[in-house]
């Protein structure tokens, strides 16, 4: 018999269509992929190098459960030049193996069985699994097209119960893109229970300015890593930044569950924060995404879809679908197996995507318009004509 947490963990929609997208690939049809978050670029060579020499000096085993002390003082300095966080302690960053162990010790460590966390809906679509996994109740907290998919403060004090333990922020969001505004970052702070802000697409931001969580408080777990703004996804390196008297219980758990992140890889991480030749990529790849972002946006607009108030950071287009289906999901792989390009459907990330698709920009222009022009074909043609749906045109 399978565990029931197991079985009730709902599957993730996005690789459902890649896996799916993969086999139409692998039975000779050409596929353009719209519907995977993960960078296109190659690891910067700076990057690379540091691991390889890590290697060659032999740098193969286990390391500090906390991670080596060169990349905590690497975050401390990134978070104090950045964001302005002065005094911030390499006891308080953790390093894991990826964000989602990330996630997992964080959550353990502040929730009990029967408490709740507080999501935006639309959220990340694995964040309930997490919390419901351990035990928890998601509690989903609606946000509008028309406000940015934006926290309204107000609409978080309706859900706050005695047994609400966290809030969970993630700015720039996936998979709306969207930033969060300080003054709301700041009122959410004062709400009384812990935030976890997941930063993970800092950097990533081509208008208006990313905020860290720790600005406002410090009452807060902090979750960032390096798959998305250094193109190292396969690398899987992340790290939290917790309150001191959080350091040991996570600690423990890292010692008992994951023992620590791998040695090389951490020497990676080191070269993205602290060599500052670098930042060339990192601004490099951040200029093309902007250049992708604002051609993307035009042209999901010209063939109907419905986009308020324009993503403005992370590489996603979260687009209402409506003037086309009311079934996000069908749609997505109808999408897929007649146009053949690959997006995300927004059910995915909750009850209130329902109706929106989520288009990804982590893919070359002419990818990118290749995409578009099969989406306007079919829509605006095969589809139109056997009467599969609305034209926005008419």
């Amino acid at each position: 018999m399978i565990c029931k947490r197991v079985c009730d963990i709902n599957p993730f929609i996005v690789m459902d269509v890649l896996e799916k997208a993969q086999e139409m690939e692998r039975a000779g049809e050409s596929v353009i992929h719209l519907e995977v978050g993960e960078p296109d670029f190659d690891t910067p060579e700076i990057i690379k190098e540091a691991a390889i020499e890590a290697l060659r000096r032999g740098e193969t085993h286990y390391t500090h459960s906390l991670g080596i002390p060169a990349l905590r003082e690497a975050v401390c300095e990134h978070y104090a030049e950045a964001y302005g966080v002065k005094g911030l302690e390499p006891n308080r960053v953790i390093v894991t193996s990826g964000t989602s162990p990330g996630f997992l010790v964080a959550l353990s460590t502040i929730m009990e069985r029967g408490e709740k966390v507080v999501l935006s809906d639309p959220h990340y679509a694995c964040y309930p699994n997490f919390i419901r996994y351990l035990g928890g109740e998601p509690v989903m907290v609606r946000v509008d097209e028309a406000d940015g998919f934006q926290y309204r403060p107000e609409a978080i004090r309706k859900v706050l119960t005695p047994d609400t333990r966290a809030i969970f922020v993630n700015s720039p969001a996936n998979p709306t893109g969207n930033l969060l505004e300080a003054e709301r970052m700041a009122e959410i702070a004062r709400m009384g229970p812990w935030v976890l802000s997941d930063e993970i697409y800092h950097g990533l931001v081509y208008q208006g300015q990313a905020r860290s969580m720790l600005e406002f408080t410090d009452r807060c777990i902090v979750l960032n890593g390096f798959s998305k703004l250094y193109a190292m996804t396969g690398w899987r390196l992340g790290y939290l930044i917790v309150p001191e008297d959080l350091t040991r219980p996570v600690q423990k758990m890292m010692q008992n569950f994951f023992i620590s992140a791998n040695a090389a890889v951490q020497r990676a991480g080191v070269a993205a924060l602290a060599d500052p030749r670098v930042k060339e990529d990192v601004e490099r790849m951040r200029r093309t995404y902007d250049e992708r972002r604002r051609f993307i946006v035009d042209g999901l607009r010209e063939i109907g879809f419905g986009i308020t108030v324009e993503p403005t950071g992370a590489f996603y287009v979260f687009a209402n679908a409506r003037p086309f289906t009311d079934d996000s999901y069908a749609f997505a792989f109808e999408v897929l197996e007649k146009a053949r390009v690959g997006i995300t459907p927004g059910v995915d990330f909750g009850r209130n995507g329902q109706g929106y698709v989520r288009f990804s920009y982590a893919n070359s222009l002419e990818n990118i318009a290749e995409g578009l022009r099969r989406l306007k074909d079919y829509l605006h043609g095969e589809r139109r004509s056997r009467g599969s749906g609305g034209d926005p045109s008419e």
